[in-house]
């Protein structure tokens, strides 16, 4: 069965170019910029993981891996947060994601996280 990834990112090239190394390693995709209606995409969906921008126009990607994480039904999926914003100041880890990307990114980092993440 293949596992479903869900990509939320207001930048539409960043979002294909996920989407189509993710189809290539043969993974189902669902992308989406709609940062305010995520939660009930992640409801519909039901995804094996979710990859975050953390800046977005709407709610960032800390509010919305916190409240992934404080949800009964989602609280176990594996959150990935990507960001041009890491530095000190700003505590990705404190969201409760799994994993932080730097961008820009490199697709085998993705890659490589991803799977550690949701390959058994």
């Amino acid at each position: 069965m293949l596992k479903r990834i869900l990509v939320l990112d207001d930048n539409q090239d960043i979002l294909d170019v996920i989407k189509e190394a993710l189809l290539y390693e043969k993974f189902e995709v669902n992308i989406t910029s709609n940062s305010e209606q995520f939660m009930g995409i992640v409801q519909s969906y039901s995804p094996d993981l979710v990859i975050l921008d953390y800046k977005l126009n709407g709610p960032n990607g800390n509010d919305i891996c916190r409240q992934i994480k404080a949800h009964h039904n989602f609280y176990d999926i594996p959150v990935i947060i990507f960001s041009a914003y890491i530095d000190n100041n700003i505590d990705l880890l404190a969201c409760g994601c799994d994993a932080i990307i730097a961008k820009p990114f490199d697709l085998d980092e993705l890659l490589d996280k991803v799977n550690a993440l949701i390959v058994a």
